[in-house]
Order: structure tokens, then sequence, then C-alpha cells
């Protein structure tokens, strides 16, 4: 060995038989193989497309999952269009509610009333908005509403309120009732009323009280309604129930012009208070009114007064007023109160007979009637008997 070089010739690696040469390119794959160099995925590991074929129900979720978000969406949407309709509100309807119904029972009658166009869809917005309770009573809506003011309409409980006018009321008693009203007061009614501005064609040339001349019976105020409108309606339907009676040709066979015969079914009507006694009223006044004598009716003392029922005393029988008939002959200036359709009729078509006096004699309000004064005295002692006078 010479230099440190093992004796022997040594052999060169890139001709040793077996061996590859030392060139630093990678090594051809085996046959039927591919290079990690060539884009392959790792050894072991499956193409991500395979994966999602060989676990199919990954596929299913993906498309549940995309139809639950267009069911989502395309929900919210038609809840949205209902909550938010196209176009401008429509005519003013009324709805009801009883004591005790929820927000499903009135988005039924919502829908049924064409407020809105689907009761679940108000009822899901309902979930969403928490809708308040619903007080009972009557409410003004209209159609083609959005929830929100269907919202707004019910969280400031019933806006619609019934005034009954009964028969034997006055302007005076109607004004105290409409003053009881939101958005109302007495006086506000009474300065209309009285005000000269409205007026009934039975009315006479420069009067300005209504007082008989508003029909009776129950009315609907809604909200905005004006006590002028309210005031109208009430003129309008008094109108309409004596042109059915035929007021204006029936007084003229009476020998009375029409405000007058009202003025009588008026007295009839505080006098007579039951149907039966109505007609036989009639005929007391009338034959009074003929025989020229004073009518003597408390009624009409006590509407003087500004009362509707009571005792009058010797004190209110000597008031000085035109309306106290035991000092004045003749029918009152005007109507003392609003007479009903059987008073107006019985005024306009009195049975005949010849009474001129009457008094209660039963508990039922049962009048007795009497031709001359012996007779109302007998009945009057009968009526004290039964402790009614």
């Amino acid at each position: 060995m010479t230099g440190g070089v093992p004796d022997g010739p040594r052999s060169d690696p890139a001709t040793e038989p077996g061996t590859e040469p030392a060139t630093g390119l990678a090594t051809e794959a085996p046959s039927g193989g591919r290079s990690h160099g060539e884009g392959t995925e790792p050894a072991g590991v499956a193409p991500s497309g395979r994966r999602w074929l060989r676990h199919p129900w990954r596929i299913a979720a993906l498309v549940f999952l995309l139809l639950g978000l267009g069911v989502i969406v395309g929900g919210y949407l038609w809840v949205d269009s209902q909550a938010n309709p196209s176009g401008p509100p429509g005519a003013q309807v009324i709805v009801t509610v009883g004591p005790g119904s929820g927000v499903n029972q009135l988005a039924g009658t919502l829908a049924s009333k064409g407020v809105i166009g689907s009761s679940l869809a108000y009822r899901i917005w309902s979930q969403v908005h928490r809708v308040p309770g619903v007080q009972a009573g009557a409410y003004a809506f209209n159609k083609n509403t959005s929830f929100s003011a269907v919202d707004n309409v019910i969280s400031a409980g019933p806006n619609v309120f019934p005034v009954v006018v009964p028969p034997g009321f006055t302007v005076a008693e109607v004004a105290q009732r409409v003053g009881q009203l939101p958005g109302h007061s007495a006086a506000g009614f009474s300065a209309v009323a009285t005000g000269g501005a409205l007026h009934s064609p039975w009315q006479p040339a420069g009067s300005n009280n209504l007082d008989g001349l508003l029909g009776t019976g129950t009315y609907v105020i809604v909200p905005g309604e004006s006590d002028s409108q309210l005031l109208t309606k009430m003129i309008d339907r008094f109108d309409a129930e004596a042109g059915a009676l035929g007021l204006a040709s029936g007084s003229a066979q009476l020998g009375l012009t029409p405000y007058q015969v009202i003025t009588v079914a008026s007295i009839v009507q505080k006098e007579g208070v039951i149907a039966k006694n109505l007609g036989p009223v009639a005929r007391v006044v009338l034959n009074r009114l003929q025989r020229d004598m004073p009518l003597q009716m408390d009624s009409t003392v006590l509407y003087s007064e500004g009362r509707d029922g009571g005792p009058v005393t010797t004190k209110d029988l000597q008031l000085v007023s035109p309306y106290n008939t035991y000092l004045n002959k003749g029918l009152t200036p005007t109507p003392i109160c609003f007479p009903s359709r059987a008073s107006l009729q019985a005024a306009l078509n009195p049975p005949a007979g010849t009474w001129l006096y009457f008094v209660v004699v039963q508990s039922d309000g049962t009048e007795a009637f009497a031709d001359t004064f012996s007779q109302q005295q007998s009945n009057e002692a009968l009526a004290k008997q039964r402790g009614l006078a």
C-alpha cells in the first residue's frame, strides 16, 4: 500500500452492476406506477372526488341544507310581503273581538274581513314582534293594512263605540253620552246641535232646537268621526222614519203641521211609556187641543226644569215657562223628547175616543182613561189605594 491508497483497482459506482448513477435526478418509478413528481396524491390518500363518492350522505346533507335555506329565505320574503302589502289601504271595516279572544282568533277574523291577506303570516309575524293581548271590544281597521298598523290599533285598545239614543231622550242627554267617548265632549256636541249649522227638514224656520228630531237607536262611532257627522246621521235617521210613516200627509189630515205632530208624539212618549197606552194618550192630547183645554201634562213641566221623571210639586206647577202646560194652553213650543216610531205612529193614527184624562192604575204602567173628571177622580183613588199615586 502506497500513499494511503488501498492496493488494487477500485470500481466506479457508476459502472457498478445494479447501482444507479449519482446524478441527483429522481429515479424512475416502477413500471405501472407514478412518481410523486407528476402531481399524484400521497400514497394511502384517495382523490377528493373519490372521498365524496365514498360518502354520499354528505351530498344529501348539502342538498337538504340548501333546501332548508331556500325555505327559510322564501318564507321570510313571503311573510314580509304579507306584513307590508302593496297598494293603498282599502275601505274601513269593523271587527268585533269577544272576551277571551287571542291573536289566533283575531288573525282569522282580520283575514276574513280583508284587513290582512293571510292569517298564517300574521301569526308567524306576531311570534317575532310580540303582539300585545287583545282587549274585547270593537275595532276599526282598513282593508289591505300592514301588520304593524294592525298592531298599533290593537295596542291602543277598542276604538269603535256605540251610542244608544233611547226614545224619550233629549239633545242634552245625548250630549252627555257622546261626551263619554274618546275625542268627544258633551259641550262640543251640544254646541254643534244648537249652533244652527245643521237642521232637520221638519224644523220650523228660525229654530235651532233639535229635540224630537233625532232618530233613536244605536249609532256606531268610528275613529275620527266628528260631532257634525254623528248629528247628521241622527237627523237623517229620523227624517227617513218620518217619511216612511207619512208624516206630512198624516199631519194634514189631523189639521196640524208635521212639527206639531212630532210635539204631540213626544208628549205621548213621556206620558204613555208602554205600548198599550200610547194610542189613548195621543187621543187625550188631541181631544184637549180641540176643546182648547190646557194639556196639564207633568212631563212638560219636568222638561222645563231639565228633569226626566220624579214628583211634580205644587210649586213646580206654578213655574212660569212656555212648557208649563198647566198655565198655558196648546202645545209646547218644541217637542220635549225624541219619540219612538210607535209614539209617532200613535200621534198620526190615534184610536177613536172621547177621553180627556188618564192615570197609572197598575204596577206594570197600565193607565186608566176617563171622559169626565169624576171618573178620573175614581181612577186616581184606585191608583192611590194601590200605592201608585
